[in-house]
């Protein structure tokens, strides 16, 4: 293992040969941070759901105080890897860049749902469900002479995923020019979107069980690939950590997002906790968490403050609870990273730090099942997702038209040769000005290529879907009434 090979200050374009000194992949690494946090893409999440979508109250979390947490939790991870490294020093190459890999896996969690469209997975399943039903009828494909292009093609727009549209805004929509290494760290799924799912049974297939990137951005891919010395199909070994500080994260928060709206209280939640801790556990259930507490006990312990406390009780219940779980899995995921470094490094680790057979596992998928239970299932949470999904749908309704544009029509359009019929021309303008230029950068060098007419009609379909998925909730809500309701 060789860890310079993977912490380099590579970029797309930049110097082709930059220092490997520990101070100038410092300077660079702190430059990604910059452009990160300053970007159009983070200021975004603010106004995007995590779980309650055109939330008003402000202590409810949006993708941006979630993706703080996340970068939080990340952190607590890479100082616990390299405090056990410090105090049992085993030869992998990682010392040398403790805050290096620090920053990496920090603004990779930061970032790491920049791709999410409004409204959350119901907004995935929005954009997908649209595109299965009407991209059959668009007879571009069928008129293309290169069928198998034009059935991956298809099958791809047919799969949105906020996971490959991150790397769409990283590369071609805000150009962000990232180190390879910074932007490798959110490469949570390897799976082109030309590829089929593969089963279960095959090798790699947890990290291809998703879409991981886009036709578009595949060349984009494979540059960082090689220079990193990634394997195709392989992940990028600081991705696992950004993976399992997501995991820790998102559902003990979206649990505490349904008590601060009431959806139950403390005391109820403490009861589902623990009877679906002692289902998933069975006999190991009565195994610590942590040094001297049962998960049990645990949930009890912080129910106990809670009830103490006369003015937050809500709050009170969560820090404890956090307290004394957060800690036990952070350990255990810095130690199934060190375990299996190996593998990690490699990229072939086909499953999540958290995903075994451990009592650890147990708490997660605890978590997980509480919460789509008695949060996302309920009435309040259904109704806004189905809200949502209809604005979505509305949206990609409303801009059909320019869908449906022969080819040289929109390209007059997109090269002010010509107006363009009323209906398509103000659809055209509503349009955001950086997906227009990212769509002519894209086509412009394939203009007098043969399979122009397919790659045309591929880049238009990606301007819609990167309009829609690009707004905030607010936002999409705002132009779905303008458009129908006004």
């Amino acid at each position: 293992m060789d860890f310079k090979k993977k912490i380099t200050a590579l970029r797309s374009y930049g110097r082709a040969t930059p220092p490997t000194d520990i101070s100038y992949l410092a300077e660079q690494f702190e430059s990604d941070r910059g452009r990160i946090i300053q970007s159009a893409a983070i200021r975004r999440l603010q106004q995007k759901t995590q779980v309650f979508p055109l939330e008003n109250n402000s202590a409810v979390r949006s993708r941006l105080t979630h993706s703080l947490e996340v970068q939080q939790t990340g952190r607590h991870i890479v100082r616990t890897i390299f405090k056990k490294l410090n105090q049992n020093p085993l030869d992998i190459g990682l010392l040398p860049f403790e805050r290096e890999v620090e920053t990496l896996v920090e603004m990779a969690c930061l970032m790491h749902d920049i791709g999410n469209p409004p409204f959350g997975h119901f907004g995935e399943a929005a954009i997908n469900h649209w595109f299965e039903k009407h991209l059959d009828k668009h007879v571009l494909f069928a008129q293309s002479s290169n069928k198998m292009l034009a059935l991956q093609l298809k099958h791809e727009l047919k799969n949105f995923e906020g996971n490959a549209q991150a790397f769409r805004i990283i590369f071609n929509l805000l150009r962000l020019n990232l180190t390879y290494s910074q932007a490798a760290s959110i490469l949570k799924y390897t799976r082109s979107g030309l590829e089929q799912r593969p089963d279960k049974s095959k090798p790699l297939s947890y990290l291809k069980k998703k879409v991981g990137f886009y036709y578009s951005e595949m060349e984009d891919i494979k540059s960082m690939s090689t220079h990193l010395e990634i394997k195709p199909g392989h992940r990028y070994p600081l991705a696992y950590l950004m993976e399992a500080a997501d995991d820790i994260s998102y559902c003990l928060a979206d649990i505490e997002d349904g008590v601060e709206k009431g959806l139950l209280d403390c005391q109820q939640l403490s009861a589902h906790l623990i009877e679906t801790f002692n289902r998933y556990a069975g006999e190991t259930s009565t195994q610590r968490i942590t040094k001297n507490k049962t998960f049990e006990e645990a949930v009890e312990y912080a129910l106990g403050r809670s009830e103490k406390e006369p003015i937050n009780k809500t709050h009170e219940f969560f820090v404890w609870l956090r307290v004394q779980l957060i800690h036990p899995l952070v350990d255990h995921a810095a130690v199934q990273f060190i375990d299996n470094i190996e593998s990690v490094y490699e990229g072939d680790f086909n499953r999540a730090l958290l995903e075994d057979d451990s009592i650890f596992h147990n708490v997660i998928s605890t978590f997980k099942d509480v919460a789509i239970k008695y949060i996302f299932s309920t009435h309040e949470v259904e109704t806004k997702e189905l809200q949502g999904y209809q604005i979505i749908s509305g949206l990609l309704q409303a801009f059909e038209p320019l869908l449906l544009c022969k080819t040289d029509k929109f390209q007059d359009m997109v090269w002010d040769r010509k107006r363009g019929r009323l209906l398509e021309a103000r659809l055209y303008k509503r349009l955001a000005n950086k997906h227009l230029k990212a769509y002519r950068v894209a086509i412009e060098p394939l203009i007098n290529q043969p399979d122009f007419v397919l790659l045309e009609f591929y880049y238009r379909c990606r301007l819609i879907q990167d309009h829609v998925s690009g707004m905030t909730d607010q936002y999409a809500f705002e132009e779905y009434r303008n458009l129908y309701l006004a």
